[in-house]
């Protein structure tokens, strides 16, 4: 079978943009140990990339099947949406998302909502441009101020847990540059939870893990700084040594936010555990799959399935999936 795979390379930031712009985006080595495990299956992997060149290669050659990956350039909250829209349109199956959900989970606001309707516990928050007026009063502070559509903690760093109205604006105009609203959302003081679940009808948990801060760090938030220096700033524990009920209740909560949103064949879905209780962070059905470092990868590992095993579930998943379609 031939298996297109479609990615973001990281390449030299254009003049202006913010040092995390490709943040999400990949290395040749995290495509080419996706493409050596489709080998090992007996398949042939077709490099697709994105943009016109995937445009081009996708109609000149369709493949049986894309492994997606693709973020998408630029900061529209539609840009996860794009690959799985054109190969819905052309009848190519792939993998992840469709492109509701992959634009509803980029959207954290629009995920948030979602989940809540479905009986899922979220923190407070709304939804700021900066700029204008605050659109409703903060019930409560701290509250912590992210970009509403980025992944990979994009976005999230320095101060960005504030405790009253005076450094809440002061925090939104700082991120002005963002060019995109503003989540503002109750800051939830518990532990860092992160869960992966994988396949479809039914989907099923392959653990979670726990984000323990190395510092004293009253406040902790897993931002853009702790990701990208994490081997000296947190230590991952999997499977976390908290009470059972407790990841009871964080592994039921996942799958029904997976369920929610539409996930499809995989999904890292994050929460906030305080006092036993998740609230729901944010969804991501395209995480990231850098065999080192990848939150997934380190996931999956640590709760006893190895990397090859896990991109071959990711795989099975869609085949299985879009055999019964």
């Amino acid at each position: 079978m031939k298996i297109g795979i479609t990615f973001d390379l990281k390449s030299a930031a254009a003049p202006g943009q913010p040092d995390d712009a490709q943040e999400e985006f990949d290395s040749p080595q995290t495509v080419e140990g996706i493409a050596a495990v489709l080998r090992s299956m007996g398949h042939e992997p077709i490099p697709l990339g994105n943009g016109r060149d995937f445009l081009a290669r996708v109609l000149a050659s369709p493949p049986d099947l894309v492994f997606n990956f693709a973020e998408g350039q630029g900061v529209s909250r539609s840009r996860e949406a794009r690959v799985p829209a054109v190969l819905e349109m052309l009848g190519i199956p792939h993998t992840g998302p469709d492109p509701l959900t992959a634009a509803t989970t980029l959207d954290k606001d629009c995920a948030r909502r979602l989940v809540a309707s479905h009986g899922g516990l979220v923190p407070w928050g709304m939804v700021a441009i900066p700029g204008e007026p605050l659109p409703g009063r903060v019930p409560r502070y701290p509250v912590i101020v992210k970009p509403a559509w980025e992944g990979s903690s994009k976005g999230i760093r320095g101060k960005c847990v504030v405790d009253d109205e005076a450094d809440l604006l002061r925090a939104l105009d700082e991120r002005r540059d963002q060019r995109q609203p503003l989540l503002v959302e109750e800051y939830i003081a518990g532990e860092e939870l992160t869960v992966g679940v994988i396949g479809n009808a039914p989907p099923r948990v392959i653990g979670s893990l726990r984000v323990v801060p190395l510092r004293d760090e009253p406040r902790f938030v897993y931002s853009l700084e702790v990701k990208r220096d994490f081997a000296a700033r947190v230590r991952y524990e999997a499977p976390p040594a908290l009470p059972a009920e407790h990841l009871r209740a964080v592994d039921a909560a996942a799958l029904l936010a997976y369920k929610a949103l539409g996930c499809r064949d995989v999904a890292r879905i994050d929460y906030r555990l305080r006092d036993g209780v998740p609230y729901f962070l944010e969804a991501n059905p395209l995480p990231g799959l850098n065999a080192e470092t990848g939150d997934l990868v380190i996931l999956a590992r640590l709760n006893g399935m190895p990397y090859e095993e896990l991109i071959r579930g990711i795989v099975e998943a869609a085949l299985a999936r879009w055999a019964g379609a």
